[in-house]
């Protein structure tokens, strides 16, 4: 538990001591604590967000490479290969790097020699659909399969559902997926992101974290339109924003332990409980966030886009205000 009015720290391991101490030896150029993190690890949303996290540290290393060295059959080293191989073809497209598409080429073979040394993993499935947000003309046909519902607009749904056979409503399978609908064009193009969403919490369980999924639209939609802070706070308390936080609080924060929620995801829901004056509850998800916050959403009332410290800054006022609510509630 963080001492109260302490400064937070970001750090992508989050809750997961485990997660953490692999980090600091990925960073020294040591894989071993990385190889016995994924061999104990047991349930596919860990599996999942472990490996999104290490792959990240490790994409700028030939640490992954060195352990396929010496292990050649070990699937963690394989999919792990594959996630090394898709951040770096997403990074090379973020900076229009001139071997993007023969990064791309190279992660898709990756992903599907991961799909077929690991069959019941949903992460080679996540990693092509991150791939397809690289593909903003659906030039491929798996990019613009029919939806599942008539107001979905075409896609990579087929990766999706591979996705959600080995881990139905896989967190970052539908936030990968909504990230291909942002590419396909303009802000206007966000409808079909709402869409989404909305049908994705609809239609997800219990403790999902699929129920958070519309709080992160409402912020790109502000993000994309440069709206104001002003204009942000009224749209959080609109009553479909609060209908969609309480949502997420209801269906997802209270059904679910600390070690289960994503730090990113509570952050999102804790921005938008503050944006709504819902202070006592906005309390309770900071009070779980601990020691830890995210730069997203806080960064986007920034004055500066690109200004963590006054992200920061925001972001402890937020949680101040709503700590002083409910001490008097």
């Amino acid at each position: 538990m963080a001492r109260e009015g302490a400064r937070p720290t970001y750090d992508p391991a989050g809750h997961d001591p485990a997660l953490r101490a692999a980090l600091q030896d990925l960073r020294t150029g040591r894989w071993m604590s990385m190889r016995g993190l994924l061999a104990d690890t047991t349930t596919w949303w860990q599996w999942t967000q472990r490996t999104q996290v290490l792959a990240t540290a490790a994409a700028g290393t030939d640490i992954v490479r060195a352990w396929l060295d010496e292990e050649p059959h070990s699937i963690p080293a394989v999919v792990m290969h594959a996630r090394i191989a898709v951040e770096r073809a997403l990074r090379a497209h973020r900076e229009e790097h001139g071997r993007t598409r023969e990064l791309w080429r190279e992660a898709w073979q990756s992903c599907a020699a991961a799909a077929r040394a690991s069959p019941q993993d949903p992460v080679p499935w996540v990693c092509l659909l991150a791939l397809a947000t690289l593909d903003r003309e659906q030039s491929r046909p798996e990019h613009r399969v029919a939806p599942p519902e008539p107001m979905l607009p075409p896609g990579p749904w087929g990766l999706l559902a591979e996705a959600g056979k080995r881990d139905p409503f896989n967190r970052e399978a539908y936030h990968r997926m909504l990230q291909f609908l942002y590419a396909r064009g303009p802000a206007e193009r966000l409808a079909e992101a709402t869409g989404f969403a909305q049908w994705a919490a609809d239609t997800a369980p219990p403790g999902s974290a699929l129920h958070v999924l519309p709080l992160y639209v409402r912020v790109e939609r502000y993000r994309r339109t440069g709206a104001r802070d002003a204009a942000l706070d009224l749209h959080w308390v609109a009553e479909d924003a609060g209908r969609e936080t309480r949502q997420a609080l209801h269906s997802w924060f209270e059904v679910t332990r600390t070690d289960e929620r994503s730090p990113l995801d509570l952050n999102h829901l804790a921005h938008a409980l503050w944006g709504a004056l819902q202070f006592t509850d906005a309390a309770r998800v900071f009070e779980a966030l601990g020691p830890y916050w995210t730069p997203l959403p806080w960064i986007h009332r920034a004055t500066d886009p690109g200004d963590r410290a006054q992200a920061l800054e925001v972001f402890l006022q937020a949680r101040a205000r709503s700590s002083a609510a409910r001490k008097q509630s």
